[in-house]
């Protein structure tokens, strides 16, 4: 369970540290979009079509930063799991370590009871020796002396006897109500590391939709560019870039002879008078070749290379 919140945290900040890429990228996205120019030039269709690029570029920026939230989001729920779930082992610890400092502290006891009773009964076996020594060595007086601390010294070994086997089923009572909450405790924690366990896979799982999502999104996106891209006219565009900027429809005129020594300035054509410039036909259409790599229309993506 210790490894299991370890885990846990290890990847409360793997999010963390994933939505801040995704905040960099996402803003970054968006400072492009505004402020780098990219084919300011070009005009009519082309141009919405450039300028829808710009926008959805944006568009993928701010999806990215929310993306980021998201996972701020999810880094959060992790926290609130871990500090649930330790709220919950909390109750569980507070029980075992009343349990477990009783059971101490009652095996202390039974031991230094079992230490008295074993002294006590050295006593009594000393008393008892001493007697059967001095039984034809000493006076009555002192005889009777030696006989009141044998009798003295079995009583002090009865009474520890009994605190002794009182302790020991004192601590056979203990042991077992330890066992039981240990068992129960275990039950509980093995519940915990399942709950866990589910639910760090979920979160994993829910957190790769997520990023699923985000690719969905910004292909939404890119499908409104290609949109537009199919709106294209190079047609258009070249006859727009023609009204907007023609000088008129009229070639020149030639420039006359004008001869020195004649007073009258006779227009003389000369090599210089051209015919008139035919008007334009119609314009080269652009082939669809994957190899190709002038100005072409995207069919099934065939442009696009890997």
């Amino acid at each position: 369970m210790n490894e299991g919140r370890k885990n846990c945290k290890e990847y409360e900040d793997f999010l963390k540290e994933r939505a801040a890429i995704e905040e960099r990228y996402g803003k970054d996205l968006v400072s492009l979009g505004k402020k780098k120019p990219c084919g300011q030039g070009e005009l009519n269709t082309l141009k919405r079509a450039l300028d829808n690029f710009k926008q959805q570029i944006e568009n993928v920026g701010q999806c990215h930063i929310q993306l980021a939230q998201i996972l701020r989001d999810e880094a959060r729920k992790m926290e609130e799991f871990k500090e649930r779930q330790k709220l919950q082992r909390k109750k569980t610890e507070s029980v075992m370590e009343t349990v477990h400092k009783q059971k101490f502290l009652q095996y202390k006891k039974t031991m230094e009871a079992k230490k008295t009773y074993e002294q006590r009964c050295r006593e009594k076996d000393d008393a008892e020796q001493a007697v059967s020594r001095t039984a034809n060595n000493v006076n009555q007086k002192q005889q009777e002396k030696l006989f009141a601390k044998l009798a003295q010294a079995k009583v002090a070994a009865e009474d520890s006897d009994k605190a002794y086997q009182l302790n020991i089923n004192v601590l056979e009572k203990i042991q077992e109500d330890w066992q039981n909450e240990h068992i129960k405790a275990c039950v509980f924690f093995e519940a915990q590391e399942c709950d866990r366990i589910n639910y760090f896979r979920n979160t994993v799982w829910t957190h790769l939709n997520q990023l699923s999502q985000q690719c969905v999104s910004n292909d939404g996106m890119y499908e409104e560019v290609r949109k537009s891209l199919e709106q294209c006219s190079i047609e258009k565009d070249i006859d727009f870039f023609v009204e907007r900027r023609k000088t008129g429809d009229t070639p020149p005129a030639p420039v006359p002879y004008e001869n020195y020594y004649n007073s009258q300035k006779n227009l003389i054509l000369g090599r210089s008078q051209a015919a008139a410039a035919p008007r334009r036909g119609q314009l080269p259409v652009p082939t669809n070749i994957p190899s190709d790599r002038e100005y072409a229309s995207v069919d099934n993506y065939s442009i696009i290379q890997h």
